[in-house]
């Protein structure tokens, strides 16, 4: 009796196991966060039929010493890849590793970041390293930091890189309540003056404290940022939108914010829009309500959706995060 009821019971898990693996194994949404660990600042690009995301490790500055990658086919299921890139590469980096801003030229991936929470007179800022895999490894491309002064009262760090219609490269960056727009030349090695002759213009919006961002949507030059201190639970997120990438930038309104019933300091996002659609997702992070440490951040995702006249709704925060999506190109 005892072998007859061993062999239904083995009959009867073989029978249960693939399905429950078929069930693990097809996500029907991402669920937020997204992805396991301490993470912030994402920066969310499309590399061929891949979604990427480039966030900050969130730990004590002197923990931030490395940057890992997550890739995914669908949005939802994502995979690791671990330190691209790190002080033992970035030797004059010594701590507070942040924010990157990446994109892809000519078939080689570069990676921004800013590093050692730089003040006058200290040496670190904004790095530029290369790459010739969106995985890395990535090496630092100039041996020093690409801007490492404070221009017009921005501190170096969140350096977003935006492609014009027309091919330019410009760099939104700053931390502090300020924000400058730079022009990057061909090699990403060094600035060149704006088309106003300038090599530093501030384009500083009403309420801006850090986290830029620039798209197009309809012709139109959307630029985001973020408000509020980031330790804090009413980080959140603004826009304004421009006929140009130089503003001036008025500020509409608040796009993105803390739900108390979901999580706090909701912000420094990103943006990502399906190739061939007006399908967009905001990824960015968070604090789950169950912690109080300022590191303790999470990266999530959710619809962003505009309105018919071009305003971006309010979005909502949630747990399930989004649906599986594949990129058809």
């Amino acid at each position: 009796m005892k072998i007859i009821i061993s062999i239904i019971l083995l009959i009867t898990t073989i029978s249960e196991y693939p399905g429950e693996k078929a069930k693990n194994s097809k996500k029907k949404m991402s669920g937020n966060p997204i992805f396991e660990g301490w993470y912030a600042d994402p920066e969310a690009i499309i590399y061929g039929n891949k979604y990427w995301i480039f966030p900050t490790f969130s730990a004590p500055y002197e923990q931030q010493v490395k940057f890992d990658a997550f890739s995914s086919k669908d949005l939802v299921n994502w995979t690791k890849h671990e330190r691209i890139i790190d002080t033992a590469e970035v030797r004059w980096a010594k701590k507070a590793m942040w924010a990157p801003g990446v994109i892809e030229k000519n078939g080689s991936y570069y990676f921004f970041f800013a590093a050692n929470d730089v003040h006058e007179g200290e040496i670190g800022g904004i790095g530029v390293a290369r790459a010739d895999k969106p995985e890395g490894p990535y090496k630092d491309l100039l041996g020093k930091p690409l801007i490492g002064n404070i221009v017009n009262g921005a501190q170096p760090i969140d350096q977003y890189i935006f492609k014009d219609k027309d091919g330019s490269h410009y760099m939104y960056y700053g931390g502090w309540r300020h924000c400058n727009v730079v022009k990057l030349n061909d090699d990403f090695t060094g600035l060149v003056p704006l088309p106003n002759g300038e090599m530093y213009m501030e384009v500083t919006p009403k309420g801006y404290v850090e986290g830029p961002i620039m798209f197009i949507r309809d012709g139109k030059y959307y630029f985001m940022w973020s408000e509020g201190g980031w330790t804090g639970p009413n980080y959140q997120v603004a826009y304004a939108i421009s006929d140009n990438p130089f503003g001036p930038f008025e500020r509409i309104g608040t796009v993105l914010k803390q739900d108390p019933a979901v999580a706090t300091g909701a912000g420094h996002h990103s943006m990502i829009n399906i190739p061939g659609t007006d399908e967009w997702y905001i990824v960015y992070h968070r604090r789950p309500l169950t912690e109080t440490s300022a590191h303790n951040r999470v990266t999530c995702i959710d619809r962003i959706e505009f309105d018919e006249n071009g305003m971006i709704k309010p979005v909502k925060i949630t747990f399930e995060g989004v649906t599986p999506r594949k990129i058809r190109k």
